[in-house]
Formats: C-alpha cells, sequence, structure tokens
C-alpha cells in the first residue's frame, strides 16, 4: 500500500525541504512489516540548520499580534479538517491504528489548533498594590523562545498538535523531532502550517531513527530554552538530566499505570462500554489506557464475562481496512513485550479468558486479551502494558481498590465507576493521579489540562494552563 500522493519524506527546516545529511530510514507498515517509505536522517549539522532557522524566527513571532498569530493557528485547524481523510489513512498506515480511531484522532489534533488560536489572545499579566502601599506589582508574560518538541508515535497528529498549538500561540518558535516509527504525520503538519501562513524557520522538523545524539546535541545549544516531551518515563528521566546541565524549562508527559476501579455498585453495563473506551483505544497503545481493572469481588466474575464479550468480538486487521477495529501494535519490539508481560503473570497464576498469545501472520498483532485471578504483584499488574490487554483483581472495599491502584511509581490517569456520585468522587480525591474520568472512559479533552504526577510527568498540556508551559513572567517594581 503506497503513500498518499505528496507526503513529504524529507526535512522541513527554514521553510524548505531538504535531504538529511545522514542518509534515510525506512518507516515500515506495522500491519504488514513492509516498507512504506524512505525517510530523510537527520545529522548534528541538520539540528544546528534547524535551530538556527527558528532562532532567527523567533524574534519577529514572539513580536507578532496574538491575533495574527491566533489566525494562522486557526487557518491550520482548517486546513487539517479538510484533509483530514489523507491524514487518518496516513496514520492508520504508518502506525497501524483503525481508520476510526484515525479519523477520531484528526478530529481531536486539529481542536489544539483551534483551541490555542482562541488562548493567543488571552496571554494576560496582571497590576496589583504592594502590601506595603510603597509600590505597584506590575507582571506580564512573555515566549520562552526556542522550543524543542519530542513527541510519540501513538498519536502521530494529536501528540505534536498539542505542543505546536500552544508553543505558537505564546510566540515560540519550534524544532519537532517525531517518533522514527511515525515521522510522516509530522512532516504533513508542517505542510500544513507553512500553508496556513506560518513564516519560514518558525517550525521546523527533523526526522531520524537515531534520537539520543540528535536531542542530546539540541540540548547543548544554549538558543533552546524549552523542552516538551512525550514518552516513557526512563527517557524523560534521561532527557531531565541533559535538561539540567543549561536548566532548560522542561514538561514531562510520561508513562502510567492506570487503574480502572470498578466499585460494588457499578452499573456493570456502563463500566464494560468504559472500560473499552479506557482500555481499547488505539489498541491500548496509550499512556492514558487502564492498565488495571481493580473490581470488586462480588461484581468481579460479571465484569469479567462482559468484557471479555466484547472484546473478543472486535475484528482484528490492518489499521487502512475499514472492518478493523483492532489493528496491529506499533513493530515486533512492542508486541514481544506484550506477549512477555503476558506469559509472566500466566505463569504467577493470572487465567486467561480470551487471548493471551501472539497471532501467526504478517504484521505485529496482538490479540485482544483478558485474565482474571491477577496477582498484585505480577508483570501485567505492575508494568505498563500498553497493548490489547486487560488484566482483572479482585478488591474487597473502596479502601482495598486504593491502596492497589496507588501502590505504584505511576500517576498518570485514573477510571471510576459507581452509581453514588458523592462515593465516586470521594474515591477520586483520594486517586494519585492527574486526571480521572468518572464513569467516563475518556478524559482527553483539548480544553483539559492533561498531565500527570509522581513518575508520569512534570507540567499540563491542553486547557488554559497549557500555554503557560511556554510562558515565562517578568515582574517590574514601580509606582505612579
Amino acid at each position: 500500500m503506497t503513500l498518499p500522493a505528496g507526503t513529504p519524506t524529507q526535512l522541513y527546516i527554514g521553510g524548505t525541504w531538504r535531504d538529511g545529511s545522514q542518509g534515510t530510514f525506512d518507516v515500515t507498515n506495522p500491519s504488514t512489516g513492509e516498507v512504506i517509505a524512505a525517510v530523510a536522517r537527520a545529522g548534528t549539522d541538520d539540528v544546528d540548520a534547524a535551530i538556527d532557522a527558528a532562532a532567527a524566527a523567533q524574534p519577529d513571532w514572539a513580536t507578532r499580534a496574538p491575533r495574527e498569530r491566533g489566525e494562522v493557528l486557526r487557518k491550520s485547524f482548517e486546513l487539517m479538517i479538510e484533509r483530514a481523510d489523507e491524514l487518518a489513512f496516513l496514520m492508520s498506515l504508518e502506525m497501524g491504528k483503525s481508520l476510526t480511531d484515525a479519523r477520531g484522532e484528526v478530529t481531536y489534533a486539529a481542536e489544539f489548533f483551534r483551541w490555542y488560536s482562541e488562548e493567543a489572545v488571552r496571554v494576560g499579566g496582571e497590576v496589583r498594590m504592594s502590601p506595603s502601599g510603597a509600590n505597584r506589582i506590575l507582571t506580564f508574560k512573555k515566549p520562552f523562545g526556542v522550543a524543542l518538541l519530542l513527541t510519540p508515535w501513538n498519536f502521530p497528529a494529536a501528540m505534536a498538535t498539542r505542543k505546536l498549538g500552544p508553543a505558537l500561540a505564546a510566540g515560540c518558535a519550534v524544532v519537532l523531532k517525531p517518533a522514527e516509527d511515525t515521522p510522516l504525520t509530522a512532516l504533513v503538519l508542517a505542510q500544513i502550517l507553512s500553508d496556513a501562513g506560518a513564516p519560514d524557520g518558525l517550525v521546523n522538523v527533523i526526522t531520524t531513527e537515531r534520537p539520543g545524539d540528535v536531542v542530546e546535541h539540541a540540548l547543548a545549544d544554549d538558543r533552546v530554552r524549552k523542552l516538551s516531551f512525550t514518552g516513557s518515563t526512563g527517557v524523560g528521566s534521561l532527557l531531565l538530566e541533559q535538561a539540567a546541565g543549561r536548566i532548560v524549562d522542561s514538561s514531562m508527559e510520561l508513562g502510567g499505570n492506570d487503574p480502572f476501579l470498578v466499585l460494588d455498585d457499578a452499573d456493570l453495563d456502563a463500566a464494560v462500554e468504559g472500560a473499552m473506551l479506557a482500555k481499547m483505544r488505539n489498541g491500548g497503545q496509550a499512556c492514558t489506557a487502564a492498565n488495571r481493572f481493580l473490581v470488586a469481588e462480588s461484581v468481579a466474575e460479571d465484569f469479567a464475562k462482559k468484557l471479555a464479550d466484547k472484546m473478543g468480538s472486535l475484528t482484528v486487521g490492518a489499521g487502512t481496512d475499514e472492518s478493523t477495529q483492532l489493528g496491529p501494535m506499533i513493530n515486533a519490539k512492542q508486541r514481544d513485550g506484550i506477549a512477555d508481560k503476558v506469559d509472566r503473570s500466566v505463569s504467577a497464576g493470572a487465567r486467561v479468558v480470551i487471548g493471551g498469545s501472539v497471532q501467526s501472520g504478517d504484521g505485529f498483532f496482538y490479540p485482544a486479551t483478558v485474565l482474571t485471578d491477577v496477582p498484585r504483584d505480577s508483570a501485567v499488574a505492575t508494568e505498563e502494558v500498553f497493548g490489547p490487554v486487560a488484566p482483572i483483581i479482585t478488591v474487597k472495599d473502596d479502601d482495598d481498590a486504593l491502596a492497589v491502584a496507588n501502590a505504584t511509581e505511576m500517576g498518570l490517569t485514573g477510571y471510576v465507576y459507581t452509581r453514588d456520585l458523592a462515593r465516586g468522587l470521594r474515591v477520586c480525591e483520594k486517586l494519585e493521579v492527574g486526571m480521572v474520568g468518572l464513569n467516563r472512559g475518556l478524559v482527553s479533552d483539548p480544553a483539559a489540562p492533561f498531565g500527570g504526577v509522581k513518575q508520569s510527568g512534570l507540567g499540563r498540556e491542553g486547557g488554559f494552563e497549557g500555554i503557560e508551559e511556554y510562558l515565562e513572567t517578568t515582574y517590574v517594581a514601580t509606582n505612579w
């Protein structure tokens, strides 16, 4: 299966498309394992060129009228919607997600451009009297400067626009490095931003499957003043060490071990519907995916049966097939990692209800899997699975569920199902996570602050809070 006509494969630097100094690398279709494109491989000299271009564009963009910055983002939103089918197909091709999921992602991703087109004109400051009455306290916001944006493979469009939108709205020029598995969507987004009127050098995209040296080189450049990363906690920790050398302001959206609590009074049909959203969106390859199902003993058997029936009915196939409901995992390493966690958990005592073994044939598929009798210290309960596996752990009561839910260094997302709103809110308040879905299986919203606590991250993306990640505060002491 071929790329949509006109899909760029070169680096985008300073408003021009150019070859990478280190040749090319292959991008594969995870549904078949076949190569779909050879994409430019950036080297450190390309990084220098991208930072040069961003630094040159930065002063002018920072002084542009907020409305003008917003109009570029608004036009980008409109162009994304116009090209929605093309973008959805491209994501299905390079990432493997179903077309249904891909279309939903395009809509979600475009909304970040629309939201921040509106927030661009609302960057504020403050004037107040000092407590002593001796002077006024005047504050105003200004952009950090050149921002380095690092995005993951699982949501190639949304993770890029969630960073690009607020960065550009705040007045920052950017260098974007997408994940090596899914670079093509980011390159199309650069094309869209250019068509929408983004000046040359404002948005630069560098691609490589050897990110370590490239990112370290970029962080060593004193013109890079902001880092935003979405990915694993391990890589995030390494990047924070690198950023510390120059005190680069850093935002991190990292891994999770997200609990899904089903209390004894829950509407089980609603809980199962929510579980399908929370677990199976993008085939479970989401940082917000429910990783552990903590279910009250009295309803655990019924919940497991209902969930297994739903998950077992999903149509498995290539992402680009209209009938597909569950596509492949991103690559063989990811698929094999899921299989290893399941196998170790079964050896520890977990029972397979459905799925549980790698499928034969082309592509990197892993079946929808439900496990019961899952030990609390097993691999699927303590490690982020990042795939279509639902481990069910029985709990005695709310306190037991909270104890298990919070017994992790991760704290990204939680889910709670109960018919009692007050009870649910009490549980939500005690969950050590940054986001909670109460009787909802989906928490992501461009207008809401997205992020975690503990080792799941620093800062927030989306919402009113998202633009603040790209703004510094200057305080002036004066009186009149």
